[in-house]
């Protein structure tokens, strides 16, 4: 009997044994568990702090993002605003400065009206030598016809002949508005 107490304390002593490591393999394991789980824990809460940051990050940049794009447009509109102005201001010039040039023409016209024939043709010729033909052209188009015609007898041949053009193309160009 001594014997089979002493086989049965040799299973019991290696069954505890054998229970005493998988004991140790089983905390071993469920600590290792748990410090896997509690790492990956840690490791959410990092990301989901990182995913806040980013969040307030893109947040943050997207508002800046459109103010600069309000501002932007705000400064647009002023520049339209003021292109507009500024082209509303540059036809009134231009019709202002039309209205003298018509009324410059209009008194030179009268003046080379009153004046002698010869005393005009040279002018003309004079003009027209210096490379002025459009402006002598204006000032022969608002003249009285009858003195046109008496101006042109006294021009050189070739002035009379270039003015003779030019109005021959001005009366086409008005019969075709017409």
């Amino acid at each position: 009997m001594n014997i089979f107490k002493v086989n049965i304390l040799v299973i019991k002593g290696f069954s505890l044994y054998r229970i005493f490591y998988i004991f140790i393999f089983i905390g071993t394991f469920l600590f290792a568990a748990e410090e896997t789980s509690s790492s990956l824990t840690k490791q959410r809460i990092e990301v989901m702090e990182l995913k806040k940051e980013l969040n307030n990050f893109y947040n943050e940049k997207e508002k800046e993002y459109q103010q600069r794009k309000k501002d932007l447009e705000n400064i647009l509109a002023q520049i339209e605003k003021e292109k507009s102005s500024t082209q509303k201001l540059h036809d009134k010039n231009l019709e202002i400065l039309k209205d003298i040039k018509q009324e410059v023409e209009s008194k030179t016209a009268k003046i080379y009206n009153t004046m002698k024939a010869k005393n005009a043709a040279d002018i003309f010729n004079q003009m027209i030598g210096e490379g002025k033909i459009e402006d002598v052209f204006d000032i022969m188009i608002k003249l009285k016809e009858n003195n046109v015609t008496q101006i042109m007898k006294f021009l050189s041949v070739s002035n009379a002949s270039l003015i003779t053009e030019r109005l021959e193309n001005y009366n086409v160009n008005n019969e075709k508005k017409e």
